[in-house]
Parts: C-alpha cells; sequence; structure tokens
C-alpha cells in the first residue's frame, strides 16, 4: 500500500476531529476572484472606504472570534465630479485579520430597474460566496413593499 502524499508524516489514523482548526493561505486577490468577480471595482484597504452617512442598509457576519467579518453595505452618495449625479452601490466588505477587501456593485439611481436587480443579485450572490468563508450560510427571505399613500390620511380629530 502505498503511503498518501497528503497524509505522509502523520501517524494518528483516527479521523479528525470536527473541531480540528483548519487554514488556507488565501489573498485579497483571491478572494477578489472567487467571490467578487462581477463587481464593478474591486480595492483593499486597513478600513473601510464606507461613509457611515450615506448607509441605508447593511448586512454584517463575523467569525466566532471576532476577527474576520464579512459585510454586505447598501449605499448612496453624490459623485465628486458631477454633482447632479447620484449613485448606489451595494459594497461587499471581506475583512480577514486587518486587510479589508472591498468590492462595489454601483449603477446610477436613474438606471433602468433591470440593472438594479441585476446589480442587487450580483452583490447577495458574492455576499453568500464570502460568507461561506466565516463558516456561514445564507437563507434567503421574502420582503414586501408596500405601495406608498399618494395623499396622506385624513387627521383624526376628536370634539
Amino acid at each position: 500500500m502505498t503511503e498518501d502524499i497528503a497524509t505522509r508524516g502523520f501517524v494518528d489514523h483516527t479521523e479528525p476531529d470536527w473541531d480540528s482548526p483548519l487554514s488556507i493561505k488565501l489573498t485579497p486577490e483571491l478572494i477578489a476572484h472567487a467571490v467578487m468577480y462581477s463587481a464593478a471595482a474591486v480595492h483593499t484597504g486597513w478600513e473601510s472606504c464606507v461613509d457611515e452617512d450615506s448607509v441605508l442598509s447593511q448586512l454584517v457576519v463575523m467569525d466566532d472570534a471576532g476577527k474576520h467579518a464579512v459585510r454586505l453595505v447598501e449605499q448612496e452618495f453624490a459623485d465628486d465630479q458631477e454633482e447632479d449625479v447620484v449613485w448606489h452601490d451595494w459594497a461587499l466588505e471581506v475583512r480577514i485579520g486587518k486587510v479589508v477587501t472591498t468590492g462595489h456593485y454601483s449603477l446610477r439611481v436613474n438606471s433602468a430597474p433591470l440593472d438594479w436587480e441585476w446589480h442587487a443579485r450580483e452583490a447577495e450572490r458574492a455576499f453568500e460566496r464570502a460568507c461561506v468563508l466565516l463558516g456561514r450560510r445564507v437563507r434567503r427571505g421574502l420582503v414586501v413593499d408596500e405601495p406608498m399613500p399618494r395623499e396622506l390620511p385624513p387627521r383624526a380629530s376628536r370634539h
């Protein structure tokens, strides 16, 4: 029987414990390639590039030790060069240790509904893939958007 290269040097022939720590080499480039491949822009940093004042919604997932995190942020902000242009952005942040890798799924707020659906779906799928890095699964839910009333209802007055 030939010795398997992967098990060479191991004398313990019992199965690994479910809580055995595992480690792999993971780089920002690999995260961008495997998780954020459809993002309009990807960059790295030591901190978040998101302006917290522009955040509309966010989902945050952390590992058990709190050292690593995945965050999906939905935000809107004005363009720096063109004042009349407003962007809607889904920013996916993957923080492994101190390094933050961010992918942006951005479009102008006046873009077609089909473009909104595509960008939102791609950002959500990337979030699902990134959560696997932390051992988390993502389940989808349903949200009902109620129509906004055109006029305010009459005020109730007491006599």
